[in-house]
């Protein structure tokens, strides 16, 4: 490990787990072919929410595995600035520290390239021997990831056994990050089965409505809810459209849940739940990147913080909104009072909204633009 809290260290808000990668962002537009330099940066879903977290004020911890090389010692200690406690991340002198390279080009498009350096990393070898139980349960929250369990044989057993029955385990938050590349070996069963197994263990499962329809094949929010009756909140991201949840009503349960023969054909639980919807504001898109790990940060946030479901989705995309008009991964989020204010807008005032690289940190007038 790379150190101990202190004795009177305050309790942890959220533990994100998971494999943090040293990002090279090329310097111009092209094919990684041309591009003749790299910018140094990290990326990793979870650490990203950790940051974000840490960033907008709550104690948010990491626990992962880095290499005994600069790599890693670059990611544990950019992770720390950002407020992070980095205590439980292992050393492995055997195994190296993940690096994946991108293009400038969107995802979305044919000319996006990404190569990855990260088959046999440290943080693949986490497993419930490396990774002992007390590290990831100290918090209110366990944020875990469907990128962790695609690494190897051994993360997939340890995130099934952090997603399964245990009592006074804190609340298992779980982002299903759909990465058809990353199952292409059909480790243990296919990706989209091992996922939906996964997100039935979690407490909160964010899921995009997109990666729903590739990997089981539902299509809108409703079907979603109806293959994952079993989580108390269930969160539908529809890219720039806003966001969907499905929060289970006091008193109210799934009636055991659906079996493994009626995935994608059980009805959703309209009766159980209470459904809120939340647009999205408009954003002028720097890069995409990182803008999932973002909405789930700031829904986290409003989530420790009590606030009602339409504020939580609100604080998510605003979160998002500042991962989105930044070339990185990582955004610097508004101020508190700032991103409050702005939540608290009424339909018409949150519709206007019009938000521009620089937002978080320039002149209010400034940052809120209608169009």
């Amino acid at each position: 490990m790379t150190g101990t809290p202190p004795v009177d260290a305050p309790p942890v808000d959220v533990v994100c787990l998971g494999e943090s990668m040293v990002t090279l962002l090329p310097t111009r537009p092209g094919r990684l072919a041309d591009v003749p330099s790299f910018t140094r940066t990290i990326g990793g879903a979870e650490s990203n929410v950790a940051c974000a977290l840490a960033a907008a004020g709550h104690r948010a911890k990491w626990v992962s595995r880095v290499g005994r090389d600069g790599f890693g010692d670059h990611l544990v200690e950019t992770i720390a600035a950002y407020g992070v406690d980095v205590s439980a991340v292992g050393r492995d002198a055997a195994r190296p520290t993940g690096v994946y390279f991108r293009t400038a080009t969107d995802r979305a498009t044919a000319a996006h390239e990404v190569v990855y350096y990260r088959a046999g990393s440290a943080a693949s070898a986490m497993s419930p021997a490396t990774v002992p139980y007390a590290a990831v349960a100290d918090g209110r929250v366990l944020h875990l990831s469907g990128i962790t369990a695609a690494l190897s044989g051994e993360c997939l057993a340890l995130t099934r056994d952090l997603t399964a029955p245990r009592a006074g385990r804190p609340l298992v938050s779980f982002d299903v990050n759909f990465r058809a590349g990353l199952w292409r070996d059909g480790r243990d069963g296919s990706g989209p089965r091992v996922l939906l197994d996964l997100a039935r263990g979690a407490d909160l499962v964010f899921v995009g409505e997109d990666e729903a329809e590739e990997a089981w094949g539902v299509v809108g929010p409703e079907a979603v809810r109806g293959a994952l009756p079993e989580p108390e909140v269930l969160v539908v991201k529809r890219g720039g459209r806003g966001a969907v949840v499905f929060e289970r009503r006091a008193g109210t349960g799934t009636g055991g849940g659906a079996s493994a023969e009626d995935t994608v054909t059980a009805t959703p639980h309209a009766d159980t739940d209470t459904v809120t919807f939340a647009a999205a504001p408009r954003v002028d898109v720097v890069a995409p990147v990182g803008a999932g790990d973002a909405f789930a940060a700031g829904f986290l946030s409003a989530t420790l913080r009590g606030l009602p479901v339409r504020d939580r989705i609100r604080h998510g995309h605003l979160m998002a909104a500042a991962a989105l008009t930044v070339p990185g991964d990582l955004g610097a989020p508004a101020a508190p009072a700032h991103a409050d204010r702005l939540v608290a807008l009424d339909d018409e005032g949150w519709g206007r909204l019009h938000l521009a690289p620089g937002w978080t940190r320039t002149g209010e007038d400034q940052e809120v633009r209608t169009p």
